[in-house]
Order: structure tokens, then sequence, then C-alpha cells
């Protein structure tokens, strides 16, 4: 018998169970009866009767899948519908929706940095940013979290295209980036600012229109944002906004949309209908951060070291990665599910308990979390 070409997983397995760190798949089964706090629905969507009702009616309508990518058959009505009422709810000139918000990462990131160019990634940025620097042609400079003097030095003396990247709410700790002062980086160099808004559309500024807006640069020639369909407007998919040309750029270079297969009209039509929703319920914004606020106070004033937050993402530190892990098992012992990030899932090697918070939390459910975490964290030696 040859020998086993694949005899080096079961080693790398051993190295992973030695440091506690094997990540196994736990399907959910819709009958669970725990309090999610781990899952990304911020304002409740993904089951409201006008979001599942849109799904099904687009699937009636145009069938299951896409059926080819969006340069083929894989651009419907419902496709254009969507890009246009994002982009006018965001205040850009124009918008492409992908199949997930990985690949709107991946698409402006690679498309938009040539061979020539200079990205300048913030240090907690998302997988999606970085694998995205890293398929790109483009010279990347790493910078330290949220510090716009660095990002400056990395561009000080560049000649030729470039683009800053930064999340505007940072999927781990939940704080937020310096927008202004990024915007006035990129203005002083005659580069482009990227801005990853997953975690604050529907959540940040005005009607959770999204940090970008909140801080006057919707719209701006020099800015482009990537979103996701799959957080606070409870389906699948992701986008990108900007100038009209930056978007037609994407369209012909974009290799995350040339190849790859248009997203769902399920959850094309999903996505629609839950930013209507939105629009015409603004409230559910001011709901969710209000949840995460009044959350953040109980566990700090409990003795919990919870950063401050900036939108629907509380992260709560652990005194090692072992203790993260039991600490999240214990509360989903307890009926409270909970997100548990580690080595080699954190850079900064913090391991903590992420806790994401909903706009149709109740005060019962608020005070049970608060109960529950508390009562399962972790003690000092």
């Amino acid at each position: 018998m040859p020998a086993d070409p694949f005899q080096w997983l079961t080693d790398a397995r051993r190295l992973r169970e030695k440091a506690g760190l094997v990540r196994a798949l736990r399907p959910r089964t819709g009958q669970e009866r725990e309090l999610d706090l781990a899952g990304n629905d911020y304002l409740g969507l993904s089951r409201h009767p006008e979001v599942t009702r849109a799904a099904a009616e687009a699937a009636h309508r145009w069938g299951a899948g896409a059926t080819g990518s969006r340069l083929v058959t894989g651009s419907t009505a419902l496709h254009a519908e969507l890009e246009a009422e994002l982009a006018d709810f965001c205040g850009f000139e124009a918008a492409l929706v992908l199949s997930s918000g990985y690949c709107a990462n991946l698409a402006a990131t690679t498309a938009l940095g040539s061979r020539d160019a200079l990205l300048v990634s913030d240090a907690a940025n998302h997988a999606s940013l970085i694998d995205g620097c890293r398929l790109a042609r483009a010279r990347t400079a790493v910078v330290p979290h949220a510090d716009a003097e660095a990002a400056a030095r990395a561009l000080h003396g560049h000649h030729g295209p470039a683009l800053l990247l930064t999340e505007s709410v940072f999927s781990v700790d939940g704080d937020a980036a310096p927008l202004p002062e990024l915007s006035a980086v990129v203005r002083r160099h005659g580069a482009g600012l990227l801005i990853d808004e997953a975690h604050s559309l529907g959540v940040v500024g005005d009607g959770g229109r999204g940090a970008a807006h909140a801080a006057g640069l919707a719209g701006s020639d020099d800015t482009v944002l990537t979103l996701t369909l799959s957080k606070a407007l409870g389906s699948q998919g992701g986008a990108v906004l900007g100038p009209r040309h930056v978007i037609d750029h994407l369209v012909n270079e974009a290799r995350t949309l040339i190849f790859d297969t248009g997203l769902a009209p399920a959850a094309t039509g999903a996505a629609l209908a839950a930013l209507r929703v939105l629009r015409r319920e603004p409230e559910r914004a001011a709901r969710v951060t209000a949840a995460t606020r009044l959350l953040h106070d109980r566990l700090t004033a409990a003795g919990l070291d919870a950063a401050p937050p900036a939108a629907a993402v509380l992260s709560v530190r652990a005194p090692s990665p072992e203790a993260a892990v039991r600490w999240a098992a214990d509360c989903r012992d307890r009926g409270l599910r909970a997100a548990c990030f580690r080595p080699p899932s954190v850079p900064d090697g913090i391991s903590r308990l992420r806790l994401t918070l909903r706009a149709d939390l109740d005060d019962e459910e608020l005070a049970e979390a608060v109960r529950v975490v508390t009562g399962t964290a972790p003690r000092p030696a």
C-alpha cells in the first residue's frame, strides 16, 4: 500500500488538540431554546415575516439559485433593485452585490490593489481584508490598530495608487475606527479609503446608515464601502459601494464577482425586504446600541473586563484560552450561546467572550444574560 499522502493531517490535529485549539461544527436544529448572543442578527430580522416571505417569493419567481455568475445569468432585476436601494440608503453613487461579505472585501481589495499600489491595513482588520491584501498584487503595510498617524507614516513618500483599509467597527473588540482622522490622512496623501461596514450597517448612525455616513463620508470620491447582508439585514451576501467608476471597475476586474455564482434570489429578496423594514423602523438601530451599552455597564459593574462597545459587539476578556473555552461552554450549559475568541483567531493574544446584541431582546433576556455571564465567569487564581 502506498503511504497515506494525508498522514500529516493527523499530526496537525494532534498539535491542535495539544494546544486546545480544535474547532468543530455545531449544527443548529431549529428547535434551540438558548438565548443567542453569538449570532449576528443585530436587528432581529432574520425571522421577520416580511423578510422570510420575500425570500420565499423570490425563490418562487427566480428559482433556488442565480444559475450563473453576475455577468452571465446571475443578475436579476432584484439584484439591481437591492443595489440601488443600498446605495441610496448609505449615500453612495453605486453598489455591487456579491455572494458574501468575504467576497466583497476580496473584490474591492484585489481590484483596487494594482501592481504599483500600496495597501495600508489596520492590524486588527478582519481575515477577509487580510486575505484580500495577500491576493492583491500590491505592496502591503500593516499598521498599529486605529492609529491614524501610523497610517500617515506608511503612506508618506509613496508615489502611485494607495488604499487605506479599515473596519468601521472592529469585529473582535467592537471598538470604532477613527474615521474622520483616517479620512484626513488619505486626503493629505491622495489615497483612497476602504471601510468595511459589516458591523455598523443597521446599527450605527442616522437610522443605521453606518459609521461612514455618521462621519460625513457618504458619497465621498475617495471612499469605498464594503458591507455584509448577513448581519443587521439578517440574510446573506455582501456589497461594495462607492463612486460609479469604482463599481464599474470592479465589474470588469473583481474575480470574486466575475467567476462566482451570483447571490441566490432568496437571499437577495430577503436583504431587500430587511432594508425596507429598517428604513421604516429606524428605531431598531437605537434599540440594539442601547441594549449593548446596558449589558456593558452591568457586566463592568459586576467586575468583568468588558471593552466599551461602539455598536452591537461586546468583548469580555478571559484570563486564558482555556478559561475562555470553558466560559463559553458553561454559558451554553446554562442556556446562553456566546462566542469564544482565542488565539490564533485573535492576533493580539487576548482570549475573550464575544457577545452580540439584538434589537429584539427584552429586559428579562438582558437580565438573564447578566446572570449567566457573571455567574459563569472565571474566578481569579
